[in-house]
């Protein structure tokens, strides 16, 4: 492992001490800085000519910021002869437009996949993907995560009976998770474990309402809702709310990625979760912090893909 080069931007660096820690290897030293006017100062503080460079920076609020800091990042690293560059972003932000929904809209998550491959990423690690065809956005190799075996495991040690849950999707864009946690859950029934899906009816570009539950049943069991992110809690709050009214005994929500931004957190305290268990691929602040919230470290994960990715081995047994 002595030609692999960690480096660590300024977006999570608890995350990136957790995956060198997993591998034994140290952070590379890197100046990050600002000029007078705001702009982006980097130098690479050690010789990384001929290495296999890995840059941590997931690009989390503030997005912008820490975008240009990675694009920075990999082009210092490119001038300096790098064998080879894996943007590792835990989070890829501008996610959300993947596809032109109307006219006179840009799909910005091709733009910054197209942006990241012309800075010089020879490849891409990252997690859970708001939609995972963004991999085909990029024009390099793209390693793609999940972060669901550690919620499960995480959830088969929290709860004392797994026989009552019920798996719920908060929409019909994540029943394919919902399914897939399901089985794993329920791994010792025929089928699986329930689930059930809210009917979500989108009302505004930032507004949803939610009115229905098909499947279940739900009353007097347990349920646990899976997404991807929760950005302003809307869809897990609605969601939560339908549930109380049909009378679950608990709700507890597993995430990947908490942005938790605007009214999310008064619609999560108002929402009467048992627990909210998110990763660290973006860090929280205490503001972000409810009393029952858990977070799970995704380093060692995130750790096995690198150790993997520099030894030319399968990623895809990660999954298995």
């Amino acid at each position: 492992m002595h030609d692999l080069k960690l480096f660590s931007g300024g977006a999570n660096p608890r995350l990136s001490q957790s995956i060198a820690d997993y591998l034994g290897v140290p952070l590379g030293h890197i100046s990050l800085g600002r000029f007078p006017d705001g702009e982006i100062s980097c130098k690479i503080d050690e010789d990384v000519r001929g290495r296999d460079v890995f840059l941590i920076q997931p690009t989390c609020p503030p997005v912008n910021e820490n975008l240009i800091e990675l694009l920075v990042m990999i082009d210092a690293c490119v001038r300096a002869s790098a064998e080879r560059i894996t943007a590792v972003i835990p989070y890829f932000g501008y996610a959300r437009q993947d596809r032109k929904d109307e006219g006179r809209v840009p799909i910005t998550a091709k733009l910054v996949a197209n942006m990241i491959a012309r800075a010089g990423a020879n490849r891409v690690l990252t997690m859970d993907l708001h939609a995972a065809q963004i991999q085909g956005f990029f024009d390099v190799p793209v390693d793609h995560l999940y972060a669901a075996p550690v919620l499960t495991e995480h959830f088969l040690e929290a709860l004392e009976d797994v026989g009552d849950i019920v798996i719920v999707s908060p929409d019909e864009g994540s029943i394919k998770r919902a399914l897939g946690h399901a089985k794993r859950l329920g791994a010792n029934r025929d089928g699986g474990a329930p689930v059930a899906i809210i009917d979500k009816r989108r009302t505004g570009p930032t507004t949803t309402v939610q009115a229905n539950i098909l499947g279940g049943p739900v009353e007097g069991r347990t349920a646990l809702m899976f997404d991807d992110m929760i950005s302003t809690a809307g869809s897990i709050a609605g969601a939560a709310k339908v549930l109380h009214e049909h009378g679950v005994k608990a709700i507890h929500v597993g995430v990947t990625h908490a942005v938790l931004c605007g009214p999310a957190m008064e619609r999560l305290e108002e929402a009467n979760l048992a627990s909210l268990v998110c990763t660290n691929s973006i860090p929280l602040t205490e503001a972000q912090r409810l009393p029952q919230t858990h977070v799970l470290d995704v380093g060692p994960t995130l750790g096995e893909a690198i150790k993997r990715i520099h030894r030319n081995e399968s990623v895809s047994k990660l999954f298995r």
